[in-house]
């Protein structure tokens, strides 16, 4: 493992309206190959604007680990999930991390027949 082995690594930030609903997504996410992991945070508050109204409404926050290939792929998959609209979807790129969570990470979203056999 390497820097090259993190910048191939992404954090993707992802709302939802309930646990219920992001732990939905991160299942599915997760059995798909498109995560490796999703941790899910809240409730958050969530304050913005919306139709030219502002809303204030509680959330929950998915913080998805994946491989920056998959971005495209996993940002499709979000939209067809969830129930938003207009799904929040950032992907943060990593500048370094731990070795073994990378290569744990770059394993856990490997298309089966590229995997390590062990």
């Amino acid at each position: 493992m390497s820097a090259r082995d993190a910048s191939r690594a992404r954090l993707v930030m992802v709302t939802a309206a309930g646990e219920e609903q992001a732990a939905a997504i991160a299942r599915i996410l997760v059995g798909e190959r498109l995560a490796a992991c999703a941790n899910i945070v809240g409730p958050i508050r969530s304050v913005y604007r919306w139709k030219n109204e502002i809303h204030d409404e509680p959330e929950h926050l998915m913080l998805i680990k994946t491989r920056a290939s998959l971005l495209g792929k996993l940002k499709r998959r979000v939209g067809e999930l969830h129930s938003y609209e207009v799904p929040e979807v950032i992907a943060l790129a990593l500048a370094d991390g731990a070795e073994p969570y990378l290569k744990w990470m770059l394993e856990a979203t490997a298309p089966v027949r590229a995997r390590s056999r062990r």
